[in-house]
């Protein structure tokens, strides 16, 4: 997927961790993300030392990365992203694992995963729409 969407119409199906519609640029990263102790809970803002995105925020932004780290914490994280309104309008995955899963299910942030990340690229323009990611 190009940048602003110049390739019209790719489609990209997976699976619907937690099934909802959002629009919105994405955030692509290779790199793991661990949401508690990562990024500010309050702002959006990702934290972590060392992380590709240190000083970016998921705010509004479709967050695509391979798979969530550390603490269960992290799923709460999530949802106090969610009620402070600096949640990601969308998560794409490669892999979703039960801390991201569980974070996305009770912050109703959609979330989709079995996405080939390669194919998008960041700052593309992206539409999550149940199990399809569209550009």
């Amino acid at each position: 997927m190009r940048r602003g969407g110049d390739e019209a119409g790719v489609r990209l199906r997976g699976r619907a961790i937690f099934a909802g519609e959002a629009e919105g640029e994405a955030l692509v990263t290779t790199q793991p993300i661990s949401f508690y102790g990562g990024v500010d809970p309050s702002s959006g803002e990702v934290v972590e030392r060392g992380h590709e995105f240190r000083g970016e925020c998921v705010k509004g932004r479709i967050l695509v990365f391979p798979h969530g780290k550390g603490s269960t914490v992290g799923s709460y994280v999530l949802y106090r992203l969610s009620r402070c309104g600096a949640a990601p309008a969308a998560i794409i995955n490669a892999r979703c694992e039960p801390i991201v899963a569980v974070g996305a299910i009770i912050s109703g942030i959609p979330c989709v995963d079995t996405i080939d990340l390669s194919r998008i690229e960041r700052g593309a323009r992206l539409r999550v729409a149940g199990a399809t990611v569209l550009a």
